[in-house]
């Protein structure tokens, strides 16, 4: 009452100004023109303009009045169901105004009186303005509404017919209550005896019935614990979901959360159903093994993702390349090494083969690297590398080998195999710069089953095994799952590419291998490498090496080449140093242009050099077409990717060749010349 006193002695207050302000500007008229004709014609209009401002100011009064004895009236019925209710209750005008509350209500939430329920609406909901609207037309419509004020609880919000009070009542305690307890068990229950992990929950969330699964997937006695404290990651407050489906808010459903007991991560799927009561049922599943294949599955997604983009650029890298390394050769051919630009021609040349050794890094990766696979004794690759290897590691550490004197052979590249010891031989030198021991261990392993290492699973068979083992700092459990991630590294900005053991990775999957790693922060780490075991071959055919040296220019053409590549520079180098070997060339941007010049009948073709990925119709598709009317042609495969690349799914060409992008003047050369020859 005392706050509507005061609120209508500010209005009046407010209004009465403007209620004189027509009599002070007729005096005002009538002193300062007393002698105008008008005068009184603008006296009677004054008093009229008068009148007619009081009138309306007494209808305006009249209708405010009005309005507060009906919201007064409306307050009157309604204040005894405030004042008795046992939870918060309060009085709200139309306008969202609290008129009452009571004693209750303060105690819990605090005194509203005076306040508009916007503000306790906006605790809970972003929009409170258009909360306040659907409230209105919601109880305009059924008469009763509900309303969440968050931690000030839920109301039932009632409103009576031709009534302008709102009666908000506390539907439900709004403090945290204990379980409550369910009906005794009888000794006859089977409850626990049931395969399935099942839980009773109340409407807090709290744990009041559990069975013995249960207790064994979430560990221990949870009998009386809240549900949030053993399981998270739901992205809401579980009490909230436990309430919604208790209440038939909601239907249920499932979710995986974590569980937060010690150890290994463990996951569990929750279903919860509503049960008698206000009770809530719910059935819990071990979900670790869904989320350990989600977790693989998403990592080989990103990690394919990655290898496309990096085969993609080396790719287009290897073009340029071997744009860039060709001309420089024909530039050091027509310069003698007692010329000044040679040795200018020589730093292009070097620069340009340690990008292409960065390429073959990406390529490895991506396993998109063109492998000369061999049968190989890891001893003496091991052997070989020995001087290498002592020079990087520097004076403070100790290289040791330990062979097994039965090594079994492998088949793998010996210059990419040296690659990955190399790798992994420089990063346990940086784990210990205080110096230390690395030791280089080999033997044979016989799986009789198959064994999980990590996330991968090892077939059983015989493999040999090579250990790099340190004594360095180690590896954090955290990193230890991305270490053969591109890009990722341990080491201070600027000390590392990220790209070593990636490019181990790639080049040990692409071998058939298997590569692991073992790590103790503080004590050391060890890598194992796993390749499949194989029997002593017959000596393979040993490949005759491209001649070295200059290029002898042959003076009489012996035979004609057709050149497809659709890129312009590759194309212009690769044309010209066949051309000064003596080969006849002709050119042409893709396959259909191939097709044409060899519609004419009376051409003929001695090989065909060809580029493997090209716009429109591919290298070994139109190189069949070509063949079918020229079975006798050589064919020359040249590529950026790996050599399977155009083989696979694929008939292979009888015959053919292969050409790893970037290629020398001398490479290319000696192919065309040695396709040749076995033709003969």
């Amino acid at each position: 009452m005392n706050s509507e006193r005061s609120e209508a002695l500010r209005s009046a207050q407010i209004v009465l100004p403007f209620l004189t302000l027509p009599a002070v500007i007729g005096a005002l008229w009538l002193a300062l023109q007393p002698q105008d004709a008008g005068g009184g014609v603008t006296f009677l209009a004054v008093g009229a303009a008068v009148t007619a401002w009081y009138l309306l100011g007494g209808v305006i009064s009249v209708r405010h009045l009005r309005r507060g004895l009906a919201v007064r009236r409306d307050l009157d019925r309604v204040l005894p169901a405030v004042l008795e209710h046992d939870l918060t209750a309060f009085a709200v005008d139309p306008d969202g105004l609290v008129l009452a509350q009571n004693q209750v209500g303060v105690e819990r939430i605090g005194d509203l009186v005076g306040r508009y329920i916007h503000d306790a609406l906006g605790r809970r909901h972003a929009d409170p303005a258009m909360l306040w609207n659907g409230l209105g037309l919601g109880l305009s419509r059924r008469g009763r509404m509900r309303a969440d004020l968050g931690d000030a609880g839920e109301y039932l919000v009632t409103r009576a017919p031709g009534s302008t009070i709102q009666l908000w009542q506390a539907a439900a305690p709004e403090r945290p209550s204990p379980p409550t307890p369910l009906p005794p068990r009888v000794e006859e229950d089977d409850f626990d005896l049931l395969p399935v992990s099942l839980l009773i929950l109340d409407p807090g969330a709290n744990i009041v019935r559990a069975n013995m699964a249960a207790c064994e997937l979430l560990g221990g006695d949870i009998l009386g614990q809240n549900l949030a404290a053993l399981l998270d990651g739901l992205g809401r407050e579980l009490a909230g979901w436990v309430s919604d489906v208790g209440a038939g808010r909601t239907i249920g459903g499932s979710e995986v959360l974590h569980v937060k007991a010690e150890g290994p991560d463990r996951f569990v799927q929750l279903s919860l159903t509503r049960g008698r009561g206000g009770h809530v049922t719910a059935v819990l599943s071990d979900a670790s093994a869904l989320k350990t294949l989600e977790a693989q599955f998403v990592q080989s997604q990103k990690m394919q993702a990655i290898g496309q983009l990096a085969g993609g650029i080396a790719h287009d890298f290897n073009n340029l390349l071997t744009a860039i390394t060709g001309h420089c050769d024909l530039l050091m051919l027509r310069h003698d090494k007692a010329d000044p630009d040679y040795a200018d021609l020589d730093q292009i040349s070097q620069n340009a083969n340690r990008a292409a050794a960065l390429v073959r890094q990406l390529l490895a990766f991506s396993r998109k690297q063109t492998l000369k696979l061999q049968i190989m004794d890891l001893r003496d690759t091991l052997s070989e590398l020995t001087h290498l290897l002592n020079r990087l590691v520097g004076e403070r550490i100790v290289l040791t080998f330990d062979h097994d004197p039965a090594l079994r052979m492998v088949h793998a590249d010996r210059r990419q195999l040296e690659q990955v010891i190399m790798n992994l031989v420089v990063n346990a030198r940086d784990a210990m710069p205080e110096g230390g021991d690395i030791t280089i261990c080999t033997d044979n392993v016989r799986l009789e089953t198959r064994a999980e290492l990590g996330r991968a699973v090892l077939p059983a068979g015989d493999y040999v095994r090579v250990q790099v083992r340190d004594q360095g700092c180690g590896i954090a459990p955290d990193d230890l799952a991305k270490i053969f991630e591109p890009f990722f590294t341990t080491k201070r900005t600027g000390e590392g590419t990220g790209l070593g053991l990636s490019t181990a990775y790639g080049i040990v999957k692409q071998t058939g291998g298997y590569i692991f790693c073992d790590s103790t922060p503080g004590e050391g780490s060890c890598f194992s490498l796993f390749f499949p075991a194989h029997d002593r071959a017959v000596p393979e055919e040993t490949q005759r090496p491209a001649p070295a040296g200059p290029i002898r220019v042959r003076r009489d053409v012996e035979a004609t080449v057709l050149l497809v590549e659709d890129e312009a520079p590759v194309r212009a180098f690769a044309s010209r140093a066949l051309k000064l070997q003596g080969f006849h060339v002709l050119e042409a941007a893709c396959a259909e242009d191939a097709l044409s010049l060899l519609a004419d009948r009376g051409l003929a073709v001695d090989v065909f050099v060809t580029d493997v990925v090209m716009p429109g119709m591919d290298g070994p598709a139109w190189v069949r077409t070509a063949l079918r009317d020229r079975p006798d042609t050589k064919v020359i495969f040249m590529s950026g990717y790996a050599e399977d690349i155009f083989s696979e799914g694929r008939p292979p060409v009888p015959d053919a060749a292969f050409l790893a992008k970037p290629f020398s003047l001398s490479d290319l050369t000696a192919l065309v010349t040695r396709q040749l020859e076995g033709a003969r």
